[in-house]
């Protein structure tokens, strides 16, 4: 492995070479969803980039083995330890228990990751399954001088540390997470930065799910699980920790503190976090107005791939700003890509010294700090090539491993969007009838355009409106 393959750590604030601390293999993390909703695609941004990271290092050669959480127990509201706790807050939405409402929203968050060909990690470990490890964990670091009890609460004592703010400035960081909602002084702490690391009964009496512990019964602060289970499936080291910017405040900046204190060493080099998507009022959040989901897309109109795309043309460090023009501006591109792409025919040899160009600069750019931009670009410059189809397709299948955008997976699929795309003609065109017919020529014009943003055309005749595919 020479070692070429570089991003930007957020703990040096560097771009940097990935050393994995074994030869040729990398263990990676992904903080994993809050199964109490739908997963909105702000959310989504994050795991389709982690998702291009896996596959990248996978690309250039490296063995990935890569865990996630999900979090059915334990987070509060706010992420400081306060507020109600999102899962019984979405099971008294739904009137289900705790669990049914955990297994619905992790199956719909997978169906989502299914869309947007995400694909699953090596690990997938629900809170649930680690009460033992947390308890493991919560003992080591008393018995370590790391935690204290107070209140029947036991809490990691940040005093401790000779750096708590590992990531960056208090200020700085404080700043980045925002004002909360639930911001309520907890008393029982002794210094303004401490976490729970496990909570009692003395603390939200109508918690639905509690264990036995040597506290008392009880459940886990939030920001254990992750290390626990990383810690579980990774052991003691683990090469690179992923999430969103807002993840990197206060959850794995209690993270580190707590597996460090209780490791004894230090535990994870590299971190990675993917930036904001936001609209043109700021962060997007389930507690928002219009609650974007991959089934709201879908319902609109749109390939959850084109979603996909739109990410994958910005870079994962940049605040990603969504409107619905810039997604049609995206639909268009992508459906005349595919349509290009699906004209290749597999004619011919190989050409050997082509490939190896093109697939240098692709690697090229998937290595330089996740240049998802440019690897679309050497995909375009691909099929603008003075070289044979069945170079190009070889090439695209290659990419595709990582692009993830379902390149080739057309002409398989065709019966079933067909099927699908039609239904979505048929009513737009109904729509625009009953406009023209209200003589609000605005609207008729306005479906026409989103429609030829789709790559569809449609025209009158005295029969009737005929639509067909562009080109």
């Amino acid at each position: 492995m020479d070692n070429n393959f570089k991003i930007y750590n957020s703990l040096t604030r560097k771009i940097e070479p990935i050393i994995p601390h074994e030869d040729g293999k990398i263990g990676m993390y992904t903080c994993g969803p809050t199964v109490y909703h739908f997963a909105h695609i702000g959310n989504l941004r994050s795991y389709i980039m982690e998702d291009v990271l896996e596959k990248s290092l996978r690309y250039v050669g490296y063995d990935v083995k890569r865990v996630m959480n999900i979090t059915d127990v334990g987070h509060l509201s706010s992420d400081a330890d306060t507020g109600e706790d999102k899962m019984l807050k979405g099971a008294q939405r739904e009137h289900k228990t705790v669990m049914e409402v955990a297994k619905f929203y992790t199956d719909a968050f997978f169906a989502d990751c299914e869309a947007l060909n995400i694909k699953r990690p090596d690990v997938v470990e629900p809170a649930t399954n680690c009460i033992d490890e947390f308890i493991h964990m919560v003992e080591g670091l008393l018995e370590k001088g790391y935690a204290y009890l107070a209140g029947g609460n036991v809490y990691f004592d940040t005093s401790k540390l000779d750096k708590y703010f590992v990531f960056s400035s208090q200020e700085e960081l404080e700043n980045l997470v925002g004002v909360r909602d639930d911001v309520e002084e907890d008393t029982n702490k002794k210094n303004k930065n401490d976490f729970v690391l496990w909570f009692t009964k003395s603390k939200f009496e109508d918690q639905a799910l509690k264990w036995e512990s040597p506290w008392g019964v009880g459940y886990p602060g939030w920001h254990i699980e992750c290390s626990c289970i990383g810690i579980k499936h990774l052991g003691e080291y683990m090469d690179i920790h992923c999430g969103g910017v807002d993840n990197m405040f206060p959850h794995h900046t209690n993270e580190i503190a707590q597996s460090e204190s209780f490791l004894g060493h230090k535990w994870c080099p590299y971190w990675m976090h993917v930036q904001h998507l936001n609209d043109k009022q700021g962060k997007m959040s389930k507690s928002k107005g219009d609650f974007l989901t991959v089934s709201l897309l879908k319902e609109k109109g749109y390939n959850p791939l084109v979603y996909r795309m739109f990410c994958l043309q910005s870079h994962y460090r940049k605040p990603l700003e969504f409107s619905y023009e810039i997604l049609d501006n995206t639909a268009a591109a992508y459906n005349k890509l595919v349509k290009r792409i699906t004209g290749l025919k597999e004619d011919g040899a190989v050409e050997q010294n082509i490939y190896d160009e093109f697939n240098g600069k692709f690697i090229d750019a998937i290595s330089n700090d996740m240049n998802t931009s440019m690897a679309i670009t050497v995909l375009y410059d691909l099929l603008k090539a003075d070289t044979n189809d069945a170079t190009k397709l070889a090439l695209i299948k290659e990419f595709d491993k990582v692009l993830s955008l379902g390149l080739t997976d057309v002409k398989e699929e065709k019966a079933e969007v067909d099927a699908e795309l039609e239904a979505y003609v048929l009513a737009k065109i109904e729509e625009r009838k009953e406009a023209k017919k209200a003589k609000d020529f605005a609207t008729a014009d306005a479906i026409r355009d989103e429609l030829l943003s789709k790559g569809i055309v449609i025209k009158d005749t005295r029969e009737g409106v005929v639509w067909h595919l562009e080109g």
